[in-house]
């Protein structure tokens, strides 16, 4: 149980570009690649580990083997033993499409599956790029219908411009896209339930308009203004400085700029590194892995202590 390292589960999207292998490394085949899957539980999408003795051996495997010492217990009384949250890199060359995400309550009736909370860490974005969050005031469901009849949705929508290092919560039923020149680090709910209300009226490889879920968003929307989504955070170096505290996942962005340890065997969860800038070493008793931009490292739960070591380093710390 040493720091665990995955390989990419790359996706073709539409909209994807090749900043994933340009600027991340990653080994893409495909000039629409849009997503780089780091850490993943998802049915059909198992992450397995690339480094070490427990290399080829799925997530779902070494939680199989010891779910309390890869989860932790209070994971598991929480989540159970299905990984909870899933991480991603995302290179939008194209917009993405407007969407939202169901709550849990209505993900749990609907599809048997988890709501889709989320967060955006901007890594990387061209001097014009955006996202929607939300309206841009508060709007009715008649008024909402009615402007995808008229095709003025885009004009009820907030546009936000972004700079690296923004980050951005995502509550479910916010509607949100991911605009064109815009590379990400994405941490969510372990779900792939989205409901998508507009895409340029854009075609599939087959010529085929994609499908637009108009009737299951209209009661999952959230109709209201609110200035809720931009987080405020701190870059003080070598400490831990909270971005997100959500009921499904805390994230911390830690910026290195010396050697730096610290004792987790009373946190009761694992604990994932993304590195979103810089390179070094992650440690804990049990072994080491190295890290650089667009890696992403497991410590599992049962660890005592974790410590990392650098010259200089961004990190996004995930834990629950």
């Amino acid at each position: 149980m040493y720091p665990l390292k995955f390989h990419p589960i790359l996706k073709e999207r539409l909209w994807g570009g090749t900043k994933l292998k340009e600027v991340l490394n990653k080994p893409i085949e495909s000039d629409i690649t849009g997503e780089s899957w780091e850490l993943s539980g998802v049915e059909g999408d198992i992450s397995e580990v690339s480094n070490g003795e427990l290399a080829g051996t799925s997530l779902t495997q070494l939680i199989d083997d010891d779910a309390e010492g890869v989860l932790g217990t209070q994971v598991i009384d929480r989540f159970g033993t299905d990984f909870p949250i899933l991480l991603k890199f995302i290179d939008a060359k194209q917009d993405l499409s407007v969407q939202l995400h169901p709550d849990d309550e209505l993900a749990t009736k609907r599809h048997n599956s988890n709501g889709k909370t989320e967060m955006w860490y901007i890594m990387d974005a061209d001097d014009d790029a955006n996202i929607i969050v939300g309206f841009n005031r508060d709007i009715s469901k008649k008024e909402y219908t009615e402007s995808l009849e008229k095709d003025t949705l885009l004009e009820l929508l907030n546009y936000e411009k972004v700079d690296q290092g923004d980050a951005f919560f995502i509550h479910t039923g916010k509607v949100h896209g991911i605009g064109a020149g815009v590379l990400l680090a994405e941490i969510q709910q372990t779900s792939d339930i989205t409901y998508r209300i507009y895409d340029y009226n854009r075609k599939d490889k087959e010529g085929n308009l994609r499908e637009l879920h108009t009737d299951l968003a209209l009661d999952a929307i959230d109709y209201e203004k609110k200035d809720d989504f931009k987080m405020d955070y701190s870059s003080e170096a070598n400490m831990a400085n909270p971005m997100v505290d959500c009921p499904y996942f805390r994230t911390d962005f830690l910026r290195l700029t010396d050697d730096w340890s610290y004792d987790v065997s009373e946190r009761d969860s694992f604990t994932i590194l993304m590195c979103v800038k810089g390179s070094g070493r992650i440690a804990n008793e049990n072994g080491t892995a190295d890290i650089k931009k667009g890696e992403t490292v497991l410590v599992p739960a049962l660890s005592r202590f974790l410590s990392i070591t650098t010259d200089g380093m961004e990190l996004l710390q995930v834990t629950l």
